[in-house]
């Protein structure tokens, strides 16, 4: 039985879907399955890999982005029993690309390794987090990861999940949140109230090809980089608002900082890995 199921999302991007999944089926194929969520692609611009593909009006038109498509994969797995196969599902976006060889089987090490670890993301060389994590402890626990590469075990969707089949839109993420405004903070706020820890390790290196947006927006079918970070900020601050009563980022940052600290005072043995 395999232990990781990885759910990849695409839309009209076939090329680097298709790298993504033969790279994982080179390196991991023995304790990882892959499975592509097709986001509305063109038909022409299918992965020739793909799993699922939802093609209706809405979806054609706007996508699924990435809290509606995670939730559409793992909804999807849960409909078909093979949720109940795997330890952990890694929720990636096509546009990633991997520096290590093995990066799942990396990952597994470290989340099994770490009882209450339920979210572990990979580590851009890019980010600021990296120079935190280059001495003793490669892997720490933090309250902000904004990512588009997340390693989760089942126990923690298990504990935070909704799995109502009349409602699988909100199966792990708010997907009236369309283009995931904060929902990577709203996840690690839930996973920390609920007594799991969310963490970044540099033992396993990204990178986010953002030139795909950049230069193939026409492509994909979505709006150019600026228009869809305006509308990323604008509607996710609507959402944000109507759900929390919070008017900026800062104060949810704050609401999951809160949880992470009382985190600490529960579990003070894992001190050491607080930032």
């Amino acid at each position: 039985m395999k232990k990781v199921a990885t759910i990849i999302l695409n839309r009209n991007l076939p090329e680097p879907t298709n790298k993504l999944f033969e790279f994982l089926e080179k390196e991991e194929s023995d304790i990882n399955d892959t499975f592509i969520v097709e986001a509305g692609s063109n038909k022409d611009q299918l992965s020739k890999y793909y799993t699922w593909y939802e093609d209706s009006l809405e979806v054609m038109k706007n996508g699924l982005r990435f809290p509606r498509g995670m939730n559409y994969g793992l909804s999807k797995l849960y409909e078909s029993g093979k949720y109940h196969d795997y330890d952990a599902f890694l929720l990636i976006t096509n546009d990633t690309e991997f520096l290590d060889r093995k990066p799942i089987s990396k990952l597994m090490k470290i989340i099994e390794k770490h009882e209450k670890l339920g979210l572990l993301s990979p580590c851009s060389r890019r980010w600021g987090e990296f120079q935190l994590l280059k001495g003793k402890y490669k892997t720490k626990y933090f309250w902000h990861i904004q990512n588009t590469a997340y390693l989760i075990k089942k126990e923690l969707i298990n504990n935070i999940g909704n799995f109502d089949k009349q409602d699988s839109n909100k199966f792990l993420f708010d997907g009236e949140n369309f283009r995931g405004f904060c929902s990577e903070s709203e996840l690690i706020a839930k996973s920390y109230i609920n007594d799991w820890a969310a963490g970044i390790t540099s033992e396993v290196s990204i990178i986010e090809n953002e030139q795909y947006l950049l230069s193939m927006a026409k492509i994909i079918n979505t709006e150019n980089y600026e228009t869809n970070l305006q509308l990323y900020i604008e509607e996710g601050k609507n959402w944000m608002k109507k759900k929390y009563g919070f008017k900026t980022r800062w104060s949810m940052n704050q609401y999951t900082k809160l949880f992470y600290d009382k985190f600490f005072e529960y579990y003070p043995e894992l001190l050491e890995f607080k930032l």
